[in-house]
């Protein structure tokens, strides 16, 4: 059993995994840069130190101060949230060669599935549909031969890429040299790793990601999918749990592939496994994988809130050795969920960040609504990082119980002395698109595109 354990991490995750750890018995160390100083989980934590400066690069990424922080405090596990280190495979390495616990996958699992273009190689050997594509390229030329067998449009991603960076669309052959060249400098900027990888791009699929716990056992359950597809950029803005797109059929599909392709790896703790659903046969709708997150993600809490199951707390348990809690007949999916995601930013300024003092701070309650923030009255947003304020997620018996929940949470919200994504969040909820579910990945592009201009 973990004694102590460091939180590779700020904001509302390390919050997040500060309470489960509690609720374990398990004491916990935070660390911040000295932008953060001020932070919720800086105070939350038993103990907590300073490891640099306001620069990611030399606090939250600078590996040897995590190291030397977890030898001094005496932690004997770190939990690495999602983004900064959590799918860094030397970072897990390092952390077994000085006798720490890593509470996330092996480094080799990580290697086959952090890995964006060795994960398409490895569910294409377990029998997971795949998207046509090619593997790391270096030779525009070696683009331009596949192009001539599955034409255009293609998509350029950074192999190690996340959050949106590292993406290109190319439409025709004129933006292909541009594109490639701008995707690799991005990836080596963004992840310090140029490599790219290319596929046939799917117009206007729906973006379906399941959610998978697995121990050491050998022992896998989903907790069904989740709908990520109203996303601007490439990045999600808000997500829910069931997906009104996926039938019952469908799901026992995407379940079994999932739990098949997990086994195959020997894969241990959290993860997802994302797949992007065509709809252009409504009959025959076909579904591919497109990457795998070997980490807790964002939006886990409408996974929690539909299935009863605690993940991190499930994580934390996993890496002690402890086999999983549940098998997949104990879980039973019950209602509608629905996260929006509040960042610090002006909707109406092309999302503009808008970091700064929280003049008035006051969170939404009542049933069936969750609040997972690190913000308070007066604690002021940093330049540096992500600009998430927090993240309000709603239950309800149905899909439209949840979202008048939601739209009256998001009423309930008070944020003053920033502008917030809150009133985007109302439009969306209240567009009659999103509202029939008939949305996928465009819904932003077509609904909102002055929201897209730079």
């Amino acid at each position: 059993m973990f004694k102590k354990v460091l939180i590779a991490n700020r904001g509302e995750i390390a919050i997040r995994i500060i309470r489960a750890c509690r609720e374990l018995g398990i004491a916990t160390v935070a660390v911040y840069s000295q932008a953060d100083a001020q932070s919720l989980h800086v105070s939350l934590a038993d103990e907590a130190y300073c490891i640099g400066p306001a620069q990611s690069a030399k606090s939250y990424l600078h590996i040897p101060a995590l190291i030397s922080v977890a030898l001094t405090s005496g932690a004997d596990a770190i939990h690495p949230g999602y983004g900064f280190l959590s799918e860094r495979a030397d970072f897990v390495d390092i952390c077994e060669e000085h006798h720490i616990k890593f509470i996330g996958p092996s480094s080799d699992a990580m290697l086959k599935m952090g890995d964006k273009a060795n994960a398409r190689k490895t569910m294409q050997e377990a029998g997971v549909p795949i998207t046509p594509g090619l593997g790391i390229v270096e030779d525009i030329e070696d683009i331009k031969a596949f192009v001539k067998k599955v034409g255009y449009p293609i998509i350029i991603k950074a192999t190690a890429g996340g959050g949106g960076k590292g993406m290109r669309i190319v439409r025709k052959e004129e933006e292909l040299e541009d594109s490639f060249n701008l995707c690799r400098a991005e990836a080596q900027s963004a992840f310090a790793n140029p490599d790219v990888y290319v596929e046939k791009f799917i117009e206007n699929p729906r973006h379906i990601e399941v959610q998978i716990l697995s121990d050491s056992y050998g022992n896998v359950i989903h907790l069904g999918e989740r709908d990520c597809s109203i996303q601007r950029r490439n990045q999600k803005l808000l997500e829910e749990a069931p997906s009104v797109a996926i039938t019952e059929d469908i799901r026992e599909k995407m379940g079994s592939c999932v739990i098949k392709a997990i086994k195959a790896i020997n894969y241990e703790g959290t993860g997802t496994i994302e797949f992007l659903l065509d709809e252009t046969n409504p009959k025959d709708k076909k579904f591919y994988f497109m990457e795998m997150n070997t980490r807790v993600q964002v939006e886990h809490c409408v996974s929690e809130m539909i299935s009863n199951v605690d993940i991190v707390k499930e994580q934390i348990k996993i890496a002690q050795g402890e086999k999983l809690s549940y098998s997949q007949k104990d879980i039973k999916l019950q209602g509608h969920a629905i996260e929006c995601r509040i960042n610090a930013e002006d909707s109406e300024k092309c999302f503009m960040p808008n970091p700064g003092m929280i003049e008035g701070y006051i969170a939404p309650g009542g049933f069936g609504t969750r609040v997972d923030s690190h913000a308070y009255t007066g604690y002021k947003i940093p330049p540096y990082y992500d600009s998430l304020v927090g993240k309000v997620i709603c239950w309800g018996r149905d899909r439209e119980d949840a979202r008048k929940r939601m739209l009256r949470a998001l009423d309930d919200y008070v944020i003053t002395g920033i502008k917030t994504t809150i009133p985007f969040h109302k439009r969306i909820l209240t567009n009659p698109n999103f509202i029939s579910g008939k949305f996928n990945t465009s819904f932003i592009e077509k609904n909102y595109p002055e929201v897209l201009k730079k």
